[in-house]
């Protein structure tokens, strides 16, 4: 079955919205030797997926779901370092706790703690 492998978060001011992510979530992120402007995201090791980080060229804007093992910690480092929570803390009943946050370049995201008896 098909599955996201890749992410890509657009933003005007990248190197703005690159130490959010490093402080926020702790990501490795190394610009990209290539031939355009472009940013490799690591998101550590084991399952899950990397990304990348480019200029904006339009209105694209994507939604990912960032994994967490403490959702309300997480909550607290992004209003720390710029970000805006939109929805608080809401159970996805047998999955687990989601939260969605807009980045300093308005990009909007969830994060999820699995829990499988939320509810």
């Amino acid at each position: 079955m098909p599955r996201i492998i890749h992410f890509e978060i657009n933003a005007e001011k990248p190197e703005k919205i690159i130490e959010f992510y490093k402080n926020a979530f702790g990501w490795t992120i190394e610009k990209w030797d290539g031939p355009m402007e472009y940013w490799l995201v690591m998101t550590g090791k084991g399952e899950g997926i990397d990304g990348g980080i480019a200029k904006a060229e339009g209105e694209e804007r994507i939604i990912n779901t960032i994994e967490v093992d403490d959702l309300y910690a997480y909550i607290q480092k992004v209003e720390e370092f710029g970000g805006t929570i939109v929805r608080q803390k809401s159970a996805i009943p047998g999955i687990g706790w989601l939260a969605y946050f807009i980045d300093p370049e308005g990009n909007l995201h969830g994060m999820m703690q699995s829990d499988p008896k939320a509810k």
